[in-house]
C-alpha cells in the first residue's frame, strides 16, 4: 500500500483517507452507528490509515466518538487528524471561536473522545475574524510542543493567513477545498505549499457526490442536504456538470475504473497534492474510493480528462446560494 509523508514529518499517510464528517450525521440522511462503523471497518480491511475528523463533525462529537468505538487495539495503526476553532451553539449555527483557551479546551475534548492521549494531526479548522491567525497558531504550537499532536495543520486560509499562521508554528499540512472544478489553490497556496514541504490534504475531491457520478439529472436532494444550497447543484452550473461527468464515465468505463476512481486518481496525482479526504457513509463507498489508488491514469486519458474540462468552461464560485 502507497504511503505518503504529511510536511516534514515521519508520519506516513494513504493518499486515500476517510473524510468522517458523514458519519456523524448531521447532513447526510440514512445515516446509522451500524453503517458508521462498518465504514470504519472498512477502512482497516483496505489499507486506509488516514482519518479526518474535528471537534464540529457532530453535534456532540458523534464522528469523534464512533472512531474510538471502531478503532479499538487498532489506535496506533492508524493516523487521526482532529480539527478545533468551530463548534455548534445552542441554535445548531456554526460558531468560530479560535482564541486560544478555546482552541485547547476542545484539543482536550477531542481526546477524551477519542480515547487517546494524542492525535497524528491536529488542524485550526477555520479562521476566527476576532482572533489573530497568530495568536491561534501559537496555542497550536503550545499544544503540539506538550505532545497533545504530532503535528500541526490549518484549514480554510488564504495565502497571507497561511503565512501568518506558518510564522508562529510549524506546520505540516494544509487543508483546502480541490476537486476537478475547483481548482484555485493552484495558482498560489499550492506552490507556496510546495516550497515550505507542507503538505496539501484536499477535502471535496469529488465535490460533494457530484463527481463520484452516481447522481441522475433530475435527482432530487432531501430537504436536510447541505448541498441545495451550492450553486454547483443548480440551474446551468449544475447541466454543465453533468455533462462533464458523461465525458468522464466515458473515460472511466475505457480505463476499467468507476467515474468516482478516476476523479479521484487524478486528484491525488496532481503536484503538490498529498491526499484527498473521500468522505462516506457506507463502507462501499470507501470501497470505492479505495480503488482509485494503487494506479495511474494514461497519458491518453490524462489528454482526454483535460479536453473535457476545457469544454466545461470556467466554473462559477462554489458558493452558498
Amino acid at each position: 500500500m502507497e504511503r505518503r509523508r504529511l510536511g516534514k514529518t515521519d508520519i506516513e499517510i494513504s493518499p486515500v483517507a476517510l473524510g468522517c464528517w458523514p458519519i456523524a450525521g448531521m447532513t447526510s440522511p440514512g445515516v446509522t452507528d451500524e453503517s458508521s462503523l462498518a465504514t470504519l471497518e472498512a477502512c482497516f480491511e483496505l489499507g486506509i490509515n488516514f482519518l479526518d475528523t474535528a471537534y464540529c463533525y457532530g453535534a456532540q462529537g458523534e464522528s469523534e466518538r464512533l472512531i474510538a468505538r471502531a478503532l479499538g487495539s487498532r489506535r496506533d495503526e492508524m493516523v487521526i487528524a482532529t480539527k478545533g476553532g468551530l463548534h455548534w451553539n445552542a441554535d445548531r449555527k456554526m460558531v468560530k471561536d479560535a482564541r486560544p483557551e478555546t482552541l485547547r479546551r476542545e484539543c482536550e475534548e477531542s481526546l477524551q473522545r477519542l480515547g487517546t492521549d494524542r492525535v497524528e494531526l491536529l488542524y485550526l479548522h477555520a479562521p476566527d475574524p476576532e482572533v489573530a491567525v497568530a495568536e491561534s497558531a501559537g496555542e497550536l504550537a503550545r499544544l503540539l510542543a506538550e505532545g497533545k499532536t504530532r503535528s500541526v495543520g490549518a484549514s480554510n486560509l488564504d495565502l497571507a493567513q497561511l503565512e501568518e499562521f506558518a510564522s508562529a508554528c510549524p506546520l505540516s499540512v494544509f487543508q483546502p477545498p480541490y476537486n476537478m472544478i475547483q481548482r484555485d489553490i493552484e495558482t498560489d497556496i499550492v506552490p507556496w505549499c510546495q516550497r515550505h514541504q507542507v503538505s496539501v490534504v484536499v477535502y471535496w475531491p469529488l465535490m460533494k457526490g457530484l463527481l463520484a457520478g452516481k447522481l441522475a439529472r433530475d435527482h432530487q436532494f432531501a430537504d436536510m442536504d447541505s448541498r441545495n444550497k451550492y450553486s454547483q447543484f443548480k440551474g446551468e452550473e449544475w447541466e454543465k456538470n453533468q455533462q462533464l461527468v458523461d465525458e468522464l464515465r466515458e473515460i472511466a468505463t475505457g480505463s476499467g475504473h468507476t467515474v468516482a476512481q478516476l476523479v479521484v486518481n487524478w486528484t491525488i496525482h496532481q503536484p503538490g497534492i498529498t491526499a484527498a479526504l473521500c468522505g462516506a457513509k457506507r463502507p462501499e463507498q470507501i470501497r470505492d474510493n479505495a480503488g482509485a489508488m494503487g494506479w495511474q491514469l494514461s497519458t491518453e486519458e490524462q489528454a482526454s480528462i483535460a479536453a473535457a474540462l476545457a469544454r466545461r468552461g470556467e466554473p462559477a464560485e462554489m458558493k452558498a446560494v
